[in-house]
This record gives structure tokens, sequence and C-alpha cells, in this order.
């Protein structure tokens, strides 16, 4: 009987026994952020089965590297350009509705009310073999799967800047959460030609801890003068 080859493992090895898939047809939690991680396993055990390399990204691939769940409203995937119909049809497969998303660099899917994105394209590159390559294996609720790198994850939200969507309070968690994890110099090489990432002081160390002496000394001036205009004997609100 034929098997199905085994994609390569981009980093580490996930302990065997781990990665149960989830059935299909189970009713998924209440709680938005649980049901997330639940499609977000159902669909990693839906792709490994495909034996294509592939990564978790966006928000959900923040929380596996330490971040607060905060997540948006999907789940994300990577996968190559090349690989694209083998992962759908997979996701098909295994009871998740495929469709065809306004984007030409990307496909949606809903299960269990959840919304799935199977990304070809990040921070306007395709999907690449190397870019896998440096995903590492990590536990996504009890689940291993391989996930984007650090240095990846802030590099595709800086590209992500633009004129009508340039909001650094979204970096700074990331930023100051996985800055001993993140290749500051390869982003400031990257990124010094672009006008809005440039301007984030976050992708420097040197600029990170100036952002931070900033933030403080604004923090305590303003306190201060919160302070002197109280009335005697009254505490500031």
């Amino acid at each position: 009987m034929s098997t199905v080859a085994t994609p390569p493992t981009p980093t580490g090895t996930p302990p065997e026994g781990l990665s149960p898939a989830a059935p299909a047809d189970r009713p998924l939690p209440k709680d938005h952020t649980q049901a997330i991680l639940e499609t977000t396993k159902h669909v990693a055990a839906l792709l490994k089965r495909t034996g294509k390399p592939f990564a978790l990204a966006g928000s959900v691939a923040a929380f596996a590297h330490g971040l607060p769940a905060r997540f948006q409203h999907d789940t994300d995937f990577c996968v190559r350009p090349e690989d694209a119909e083998v992962a759908i049809e997979a996701l098909n497969n295994g009871g998740i509705a495929m469709r065809q998303a306004a984007e030409d660099w990307l496909v949606k899917g809903r299960s269990g009310g959840e919304e799935i994105d199977l990304i070809f394209e990040l921070a306007r590159r395709p999907v690449s073999t190397e870019l896998l390559e440096r995903a590492s294996i990590k536990a996504v609720d009890s689940v291993w799967m391989p996930v984007l790198a650090p240095t990846d994850l802030m590099d595709s939200r800086l590209v992500a800047l633009c004129e009508h969507y340039c909001d650094f309070g979204d970096l700074l968690p990331m930023a100051r959460m996985l800055r001993e994890q993140i290749d500051w110099e390869r982003l400031d090489r990257d990124h010094r030609a672009a006008p809005l990432s440039d301007a984030f002081e976050g992708r420097t160390w040197n600029g990170w801890h100036h952002h931070v002496t900033l933030v403080s000394v604004t923090h305590a001036f303003c306190t201060l003068q919160r302070l002197a205009r109280a009335p005697k004997g009254t505490a500031p609100a």
C-alpha cells in the first residue's frame, strides 16, 4: 500500500502522535479564540497529508511564538503557488468549503463559521521554499505544525503598511515580545528604502530603545502635569 510522502521538517522535530486530525463534523467551541485554534488544527492536519510544505502565518502564528491570543477574523496558512491546487483539493476533501477571493494572491475557505486564508504570496513576494524552510515546528494548542519565523512575520507586517493603513500600534506587541528572535539587521536592510516601514523605529535595536525611552519620558511628563494641576488633597484621575 502506498503512503504519502512526509514534507521536509523546517526546524526541529515534533513529538509523534500529537497531531490527530480534527473531525470535520465536530462542532466548534462558542469561544471565538478557541474556535479559531480548532480550525487551525484541522487545516494543519489536512495540509500535512498532502506531503507539501506549508506554514502557519498571521496572528495565530504570532500566538504560537508567545504573543497573547489576539486573533483577527481568520487563520492564515502559506503554501507555494505550485502547490495551490493540491492544498485546495485537500481542504475541500476535508470538509472545508474553499472559494475564490477578490485578491489574486490567496483563496478563502470557511469551516465551522471560521474563515481560512490560504496564501500564495506574502509580503508582495510569492511564497517560496526558502521562506517555508525558515519556519519552525511549534505546538499550537497541542498540535505540532510549521510556523513562520518571527522575522518573516514582522517582515510581512512592515510590507503591509501603506498610506491607508499605517498603525504602528499593531507592530509594537510583536516587536516587544519577539525582539530577541527577530533579525533586526535584515529588516533594517530590507526596509530602509521604504518610507513607511522605515519610519517604524522598532525595526532596529537602537530604534526600539529610542522609541521606548521617548514613550517613557512622555508618560512621566504627562503624569507630572496631571499631578501639578490636581487640587491639593485629591488624587488625579
